[in-house]
């Protein structure tokens, strides 16, 4: 019998359950595999980017954009940054904002790990749970005992990475106990093509370039990959949490060059279309695309007309992405327990008394670059003030 019962030993989880023991709560959290924090482990490539110097509620998805809001104010980025230096855990600002740690993600696992020791709050892995229910408190039944708590968080993540123990337990929970779920799909993802245009990207694959890629009014300007399977890298990491089955994406190849000036300075010139490109485009790219789009030869053969038309192709190349490498390449789930559930406050489910839903598995899903952290830690630290 504890005062908290948190489902999952992930970011949200491990902050909650810090928070709750430093208020003196009787704290166990259950966790099914035998590791804590695994995919703080893999994230940032091992180094974990922990979060994101910028953190405003325009950086998440959200049914409810407003929502994140209140979570996001009361813990902040220099929040997490204190602990980290309480820590000497060294880090890095590498790129947008993002910070890194200069050594491995496991010195986050080990600093939250220690601070839920230190809060008293305990951790029990290997946890499989089998039933919960609700009586005058809440009932867990799992492999290792039946433990009951005053307050229950799930904390249990969302869809991605499968092979890291990810499973739609957290969205179930909620359900069962009347809490509403908005669809859920892959998140920041690499997206697939057909196998017409695999012909043209499969030659490709390995090369990256500076874009704007956009879709539904949001545009993100970063680089991109072509690959085996299609299109991944940050930018469309990015517009893949806002694509939907079906759509257009749009990627302007020149975002600092207006071709169109480019190509009337160049018009006097014996200069190859293909070469002319290659001066800001990758040549094997350059080739490929005028292989496709436009038969190559000497700029000054072709007329305005034909070099706009060309110009605007490059401007906004659009392409149909057959769909996304699912949830095993996934690094986030859109999608999860309704805000309109939940109290933005104290993240406690409003016809629940004593169920708290905080994370991933949260309708609140963060662009790249560590915001999808900062909400762990935000969304985790409201509810540990609260249970």
């Amino acid at each position: 019998m504890v005062n908290v019962i948190i489902l999952g030993a992930g970011a949200a989880g491990l902050m909650c359950a810090l928070e709750a023991g430093k208020r003196g709560r009787s704290v166990v959290v259950l966790e099914r595999n035998h590791k804590i924090g695994e995919k703080i482990r893999i994230s940032g490539g091992g180094r974990c980017n922990f979060t994101n110097v910028v953190t405003e509620h325009e950086h998440y998805l959200s049914e409810n954009p407003h929502f994140c809001k209140s979570a996001l104010a009361r813990f902040t980025p220099n929040n997490f940054i204190a602990l980290v230096q309480k820590h000497d855990i060294q880090f890095h600002e590498k790129k947008l904002g993002q910070l890194f740690c200069d050594e491995s993600s496991r010195q986050i696992i080990a600093m939250l790990e220690k601070e839920c020791d230190d809060a008293g709050a305990e951790i029990v892995v290997g946890c499989e749970v089998s039933d919960v229910r609700k009586e005058e408190g809440f009932v867990v039944t799992t492999n290792k005992g039946v433990f009951q708590s005053a307050s229950l968080v799930i904390a249990t993540g969302g869809l991605s990475i499968p092979k890291l123990g990810a499973t739609d337990f957290g969205y179930r929970l909620a359900k069962q106990f009347g809490l509403n779920v908005t669809s859920t799909r892959p998140g920041l993802v690499p997206l697939t093509f057909s196998k017409d245009d695999l012909s043209f990207f499969s030659k490709l694959s390995g090369v990256s370039l500076n874009a704007i890629v956009s879709c539904h009014g949001k545009a993100f300007r970063e680089n991109i990959l072509f690959t085996h399977r299609g299109l991944s890298g940050p930018a469309i990491l990015q517009i893949s949490s806002y694509w939907n089955q079906g759509d257009a994406i749009s990627i302007n190849l020149s975002p600092d060059v207006d071709l169109l000036e480019f190509f009337k300075q160049k018009h006097g010139s014996n200069i190859e279309l293909t070469t002319a490109l290659s001066e800001f485009l990758p040549k094997r790219f350059a080739i490929l695309w005028c292989e496709q789009n436009a038969s190559s030869m000497p700029i000054h053969r072709y007329s305005i007309k034909e070099l706009s038309s060309i110009a605007a192709q490059l401007h906004d190349w659009k392409l149909v992405p057959e769909g996304t490498e699912g949830y095993s390449k996934a690094e986030v789930t859109c999608g999860g327990a309704d805000t309109n559930e939940l109290s933005s406050k104290t993240m406690q489910a409003k016809k629940v008394p004593g169920l708290f839903v905080i994370g991933e598995v949260v309708d609140v899903t963060g662009h790249l670059g560590g915001y999808n952290f900062q909400w762990a830690w935000a969304s985790g630290f409201v509810a540990g003030q609260y249970v």
